[in-house]
């Protein structure tokens, strides 16, 4: 490469975000200016290079490259050695301070290099206020409290000037210090006018934003604190080198009692400490993890593979004291090499943290305040014979949603009266009544001799209850013991009863097999012949039901056909086969038959008071109708009526309802709401409510919440090993990412989901990602690199044979180029849309159409660059006709007004007058193109000598004639 184009990449290199990216870019870009021998582009690159260091997280390199700038200086003076000294003095302040954050670099170097900056500084007439602040730093991280506390003073009283930092980090450092020594309305009164004005530091508003966190929160600021909190961490997130600012925002969640959200942002950087910036930060988000993950209870933490470990779920309890002592063994380190002991008991405060006065809620995505549980273990099924304990079954009354009236259970009620009595309770949905019964049962017959039909009767009953529970090899355990007991009785009916119950288990049970349908089968056919009108209706019920779970519809409904339509007079039998048979109905596609089934289970339900069925019934009626408003209504509907365990997915049901419905604000609370049952149960599944919350959020302008939740889904979708979901959620986070202006987050993502859809299946995909990102550099004006990204998702629009795609993708290409000022790049663009616009030439598409059109007016822009005039003429002939045939009036105006200028350059003004007047006379009163348009044609009446009607033209639209 020639040093022109060695210059042209150092310039693209200054416009990449800090980061991985841009070191990688800078080091190869290094190793190609040595060997060019260019010892100006080598001082300039390693300036770069050392800021790009300190600011993409690996300060320890940047002191080589300080150090050969500084030594180049020194060596062999040159004039452009003078352009760069206040860069190069500036960087004396990040050389005192990195220097320090690493225990193996002995402290008299970091004294050495402030001895050093204050003699430069003298040198040059410049303040030594920034010499002063720094150490100040160094004193304070010692421990020297007289030596921090002068240095203070004279720091603040040393007249400012061009090397000081800014107005945002000074005042940042000040405000800090205050609320170190306790004066938190000191430091909250100094950074008011700061926050008020305009902040424009890489590090600002962030850093100020993060130092205020404590000092708002011990004055009674919690709104201001929260608000801090979610800014500054937003906007810290993705910068590695900002690792130290992030374990403040950890430790600010562990002190509101923002528990799980601690856990959270411990989780989303815990694998940064594998590549710290330097082992101060580490130190610093160790101890603050540590303290969080001690308040997080008994609980896991995802943690990410690194080199010699895998990815795996590990014990918070073990992994806070696995960095609890990284924090202290790194604090023992920097103390052996300052002499003091101040670092180590700085780690031991910091260890110490918990939460303390009022929770302050900081959660976008979680309402309350809930504890991260672990996942819940299932008691061992209650062995045949052995009863619970009356204060296990009591528990079980008890549990359940709200405060339910207390069941009386009679007192003379034998054993077998009271299990009818649970029997009946079970099949109308009193399960406070059938779990009263049960414990009565317990408490007074669960040790006395009982026949084998009771005993039987029993065990039948705690299956259901263990079914109920979610336990279903406990529930077939003890369902398989009643049905040799029925059988040993000679209890055949209740033997089948128990049977068909059975081969309903097994079909939802992980090893089902063929064992489940022959006993429903059989069991229904036995009652068919011995059974009431009730038990075969129930025998048939269970067959559909088995038919269902094996997803055998039509056979499943021909079951249900079979069922007496009274349900053998139990009309709470009745309501849950009306259900099952609208499932079966959705599923075979018969929308209307299926409404008026789930219609006709509500209507049941309401009239015997059945949460459950309402609930149920009303969740699939909300599937089944074609207007949104009416699954809310059907939704609320089950709200009212939906058992404490139900509410989970009618919340979700609900939220989708009024996202369709149109009504976003309300969906977001149902969706936060959702998300908070989802942490407080401990079930799986958060992660894909947040990425929809997020997408609400994104639908209401809450773009700040939308960042945050969409952060949360990502990180727990990859947990998952959800990959395809959680790039699709990134591809939301980064339109959100763009919305906010945040530019470089939103490409980050873009970049990792082009990498993530390298097959050839997603090429499709992988280009509209790289066609995204180019379209964002190109709005921020970073027009080269703009091209590069457009020119990536055309090659990968022409390996998924899209070549209309890859027509637009090169034709905003060769503008990206044409705005870059690479004229040659911007040619051979245009000369591939010719060659792609030949191959569609013909096809009478609009769309075809559009792109045809839009093709040739970038090749006339591109050769209007070049003056290449006649020709970028004869390109438009015909092209505003088509894009008006097809209501591209906008475009066909634009246009237009490029045939109107191309005229004027090329002395035609009496043809151009016409043409402008007809599109200035078109164009809306607001347009970005009406100004542009009327100068034109102010410029075409000066040459038709018309001064006059020029002169009111340019007074019309405020134009000044030297525009």
């Amino acid at each position: 490469m020639s040093d022109e184009d060695l210059w042209r990449v150092l310039r693209g290199i200054s416009e990449m975000p800090y980061g991985a990216g841009q070191i990688t870019a800078l080091e190869q870009l290094l190793r190609r200016v040595d060997a060019a021998d260019d010892r100006h582009l080598a001082f300039v690159t390693r300036m770069q290079a050392t800021t790009g260091y300190i600011y993409g997280g690996e300060p320890a390199k940047s002191f080589v490259t300080f150090s050969w700038c500084l030594s180049e200086f020194d060596r062999d003076p040159q004039p452009y050695h003078q352009r760069h000294l206040h860069q190069l003095l500036w960087h004396f302040k990040y050389m005192a301070s990195g220097l320090l954050k690493f225990p193996e670099v002995p402290l008299d170097r970091t004294y050495a290099v402030l001895d050093d900056m204050e003699r430069r500084y003298r040198a040059g007439g410049h303040s030594l206020q920034a010499v002063h602040k720094h150490r100040f730093r160094v004193a304070e991280h010692v421990g020297d409290v007289e030596a921090a506390a002068h240095w203070y003073r004279l720091w603040q009283t040393t007249p400012r000037d061009e090397l000081s930092d800014c107005a945002g980090c000074d005042p940042t450092s000040q405000v800090s210090y205050l609320a170190d020594t306790g004066r938190d309305a000191e430091a909250v009164a100094l950074a008011e006018p700061v926050l008020a004005g305009r902040l424009t530091c890489t590090e600002q508003p962030q850093a100020i934003l993060t130092a205020l966190l404590l000092p708002y929160l011990r004055t009674g600021r919690a709104e201001e604190a929260r608000d801090a909190h979610r800014e500054a961490y937003r906007r810290l997130r993705g910068n590695l080198a900002d690792l130290w600012d992030i374990a403040d925002h950890v430790e600010f969640c562990t002190l509101t009692g923002n528990e799980a959200r601690a856990v959270e942002l411990v989780e989303r950087h815990l694998d940064w400490l594998d590549r710290p910036p330097s082992p101060a930060a580490a130190m610093h988000f160790a101890a603050a993890a540590s303290a969080a993950l001690r308040q997080a209870g008994p609980s896991t933490v995802y943690r990410r593979a690194a080199e010699g470990r895998p990815a795996a779920e590990v014990s918070a309890a073990s992994l806070a004291d696995e960095l609890a002592e990284t924090a202290a063994g790194l604090a023992a380190r920097f103390d052996a090499r300052n002499g003091t002991s101040q670092q180590s008991e700085w780690i031991a405060r910091r260890l110490a943290v918990q939460a303390s006065g009022e929770h302050v809620p900081l959660s976008a995505s979680v309402r309350r305040r809930p504890a991260r549980p672990t996942r819940p273990t299932r008691p061992v099924a209650d062995e045949p014979g052995t009863p619970a304990s009356s204060t296990e079954r009591a528990e079980r009354v008890r549990s359940g949603k709200g405060e339910r009236p207390a069941v009386t259970v009679p007192a003379d009620a034998g054993p077998d009266d009271l299990l009818n009595l649970a029997e009946q309770s079970w099949g109308r949905h009193d399960r406070a009544t059938f779990r009263a019964a049960l414990v009565a049962f317990d408490d007074r017959f669960g040790s006395a001799e009982l026949p084998a039909r009771t005993s039987a009767h029993r065990l039948a009953l705690r299956a259901s209850e263990r079914g109920d529970e979610d336990d279903i090899d406990g529930a077939i355990k003890l369902n398989r013991a009643a049905l040799e007991l029925y059988r040993e009785a000679g209890e055949e009916v209740a033997a089948q009863a128990v049977a068909g119950r059975l081969g309903v288990l097994l079909t939802r049970s992980d090893e089902e097999t063929e064992e489940g349908l022959l006993l429903v089968r059989e069991a229904a056919e036995v009652l068919d012949r011995l059974g009431d009108a009730q038990q075969r209706a129930a025998g048939h019920d269970r067959v559909a039901l088995v038919l269902l779970h094996r997803e055998r519809w039509a056979d499943a409904l021909a079951a249900l056909d079979r069922v007496p339509a009274d349900a053998g007079g139990d009309r709470h039998l009745a309501a849950r086969i009306a259900l099952h048979r609208g499932h079966l109905l959705e599923q075979l596609d018969r929308v209307d038959e299926a409404r008026a089934a789930v219609d006709e289970a509500r209507r049941i339900g309401r009239e015997l008071g059945v949460g459950e069925v309402v609930t149920g019934a009303g969740l699939a009626y909300a599937r089944l109708v074609d207007d949104p408003a009416d699954a809310v209504v059907a939704c609320d509907e089950a709200l009212e009526a939906a058992p404490a365990d139900a509410e989970l997915p009618v919340r979700v049901a609900r939220a989708r309802a009024l996202l369709a419905a149109g009504r976003a604000p309300d969906a977001v609370d149902d969706f936060v709401e959702a998300v908070t049952l989802c942490v407080e149960r401990g079930a799986e599944g958060d992660a894909f409510l947040r990425w929809e919350l997020a997408n609400a959020y994104r639908m209401v302008g809450r773009l700040a919440e939308a960042a945050e939740v969409a952060e949360e889904a990502v990180l727990g979708l990859d947990r998952l090993g959800a990959q395809a979901e959680a790039d699709r959620c990134r591809h939301l986070l980064a339109g959100v990412y763009a919305g906010l202006g945040e530019i470089d987050p939103a490409l980050a993502l873009l970049e990792q989901l082009a990498s993530n859809l390298d097959g050839p299946d997603n090429l499709p995909h992988r280009a509209q990602v790289l066609e995204e990102a180019g379209g964002i550099l190109y709005d921020a004006d970073r027009d080269a690199a703009a091209g590069e990204r457009f020119a990536a998702a055309a090659e990968a629009y022409r390996l998924g044979d899209l070549p209309l795609d890859e027509l637009r993708a090169r034709r905003r290409e060769a503008y990206a180029w044409l705005w870059a000022d690479d004229r040659d790049a911007a040619l051979r663009a245009v000369e591939v849309v010719d060659g792609l616009a030949a191959k569609l030439g013909g096809q009478a598409d609009p769309p075809v159409l559009y792109e045809l059109a839009l093709a040739a007016e970038v090749g006339a822009r591109v050769l209007t660059g070049e003056n290449r005039l006649d020709e970028a003429l004869g390109r438009l002939t015909g092209v505003p006709d088509g894009l008006r045939s097809i209501e591209a009036f906008g475009e066909a105006a634009q246009v237009e007004a490029l045939i109107g200028e191309l005229l004027l350059r090329l002395d035609r003004p009496a043809e151009a007058e016409p043409l402008l007047r007809r599109v200035l006379g078109g164009l809306p009163a607001a347009s970005r193109q009406v100004r542009q348009t009327a100068w034109l044609l102010a410029r075409v009446l000066d040459l038709l000598d018309r001064p006059t009607e020029a002169a009111a033209l340019r007074a019309e639209h405020d134009l000044d004639e030297d525009d």
